[in-house]
């Protein structure tokens, strides 16, 4: 037995998990840890909320490339090569972060323009997670029989979550640690990047030598020509089937509004915890803020979505629908809650959190099964990517303004004005709820 047959029979416990891990790190780096960098290095909320969501983009994008992905190399070629640029994007924003001075930082006015090239270096690492992302979603397909994919599902989706936990909960209370012990905030995200670019290059390094080689997994590189216009053409008919279908413009103000408060709060949340009570936040220290909302927020949003998914594949989308629409906007008051007391009780801060995650977790169930619903029919597959597209909008929009908003306002004004923006979430769905099959969801 040669080398690659040993690897293609190898199990799917010796890869999955750890592909999963590798699709989910490079995502809430560049998502969220620099939401947390850039406001504990200084910069303005607007700056801070306008261009960490500018890196959103390749998410939104990446339907466009995906026939790319598809026609040249093998998948497998795709995910080791994304990763190796992954890595070394890491190791360039480790070497070249910035250290403005501590009175600069202190007083929150640092100007993003210091921070070009590790925009750059984020943008780059975005694209190569969201190609990423195409290349592990198809190997999967590709690599094990269908049997295989339906009982490591759940696998890869807790896998995925361990890499959220990692990334919003570990690698800020690593930061927040340095930050106490230094008091050098620069350097404290700098052995931050340092940590993450050096697990990454070991996940790189054994998936070298530990993904399978599928024989289904061939380039077809010799076909690129016609294979490439026909994926574009098949692109564009499915882009004209969807705007065709019935009720297609409720459904983008559904996707595009149900989760409107969540897209203002998303980007605030964090800086909010941080920020000094002078300034209206919360003052909490970056390590706590790693434990609370990192660790025990994420495991509330978690256990949301578990019990939501539950909840509605007994009752149906339709008779849940009005239920998580309610969990998706009231637990919006505990940031006004927050912003007005400002506790110092890290138990009634946590609760707090745990309150709103837990609800936006339960809420998001009807979101993503409305999409799925939503895309039934001859193309559903094309019909879900556009749906998800405009999810990854939703959350855009709102961000790139939403740091500004707050500037001008404050946070209790702001938290308020988010309380008023679940009028929309509520108005989307009473119009939607007409629409739906009673029995779509149902067991």
């Amino acid at each position: 037995m040669d080398k690659n047959e040993k690897l293609t029979n190898r199990t799917p416990w010796w890869w999955v998990p750890t592909l999963y891990f590798a699709e989910g790190v490079p995502y809430f780096v560049v998502n969220n840890i620099s939401v947390m960098m850039f406001t504990k290095m200084g910069v303005p909320n607007g700056d801070m909320s306008f261009f960490t969501t500018l890196l959103y983009f390749p998410w939104f994008l990446k339907g466009i490339w995906s026939p790319i992905v598809d026609v040249v190399k093998t998948k497998r070629w795709w995910i080791i090569a994304m990763q190796i640029l992954m890595t070394a994007m890491m190791i360039l924003l480790t070497l070249t972060l910035p250290h403005p001075s501590s009175d600069v930082v202190a007083g929150g006015h640092t100007p993003i323009s210091m921070f070009t090239i590790t925009l750059i270096l984020f943008i780059v690492a975005a694209f190569a997670s969201a190609t990423h992302d195409i290349a592990a979603d198809g190997f999967y397909m590709l690599a094990h029989s269908p049997s295989s994919q339906a009982a490591f599902i759940g696998i890869r989706s807790v896998f995925y979550r361990v890499a959220s936990v990692f990334g919003q909960g570990v690698l800020v209370l690593i930061a927040g640690l340095i930050e106490r012990k230094t008091g050098n905030i620069p350097m404290s995200w700098q052995i931050t990047l340092g940590v993450s670019a050096v697990i990454f290059f070991l996940i790189t390094l054994y998936h070298t030598f530990a993904l399978p080689h599928s024989s289904e997994d061939k380039p077809r590189i010799d076909t690129a020509t016609s294979t490439t216009g026909d994926n574009m053409r098949e692109l564009a008919n499915s882009f004209m089937t969807f705007i065709k279908k019935p009720g297609v413009l409720l459904a983008i103000a559904f996707m595009l509004l149900y989760r409107l408060p969540e897209g203002f709060l998303i980007k605030l949340c964090q800086p909010f915890l941080v920020h000094p009570i002078e300034d209206g936040g919360l003052g909490l220290p970056t390590d706590l803020v790693g434990t609370v909302y990192g660790f025990f927020g994420v495991i509330a949003l978690l256990l949301g979505g578990i019990l939501g998914g539950i909840y509605s594949s007994r009752v149906g989308l339709k008779k849940s629908l009005w239920l998580m629409a309610a969990c998706m906007t009231l637990p919006c008051l505990t940031f006004v809650y927050l912003a007005i007391a400002q506790p110092s009780n890290v138990v009634i801060i946590t609760i707090a959190l745990c309150i709103e995650q837990f609800g936006y977790g339960f809420g998001f169930t009807a979101y993503m099964l409305y999409m799925m619903y939503f895309s039934e029919g001859e193309f559903k597959t094309s019909h879900y990517a556009i749906c998800t597209a405009f999810m990854a909008l939703s959350m855009m929009l709102p961000g790139f303004v939403a740091g500004y908003i707050q500037e001008a306002i404050g946070y209790v004004n702001f938290f308020w004005m988010v309380m008023v923006c679940c009028i929309a979430t509520l108005l989307v769905t009473y119009f939607v709820d007409k629409k739906i099959d009673p029995n779509y969801g149902r067991k």
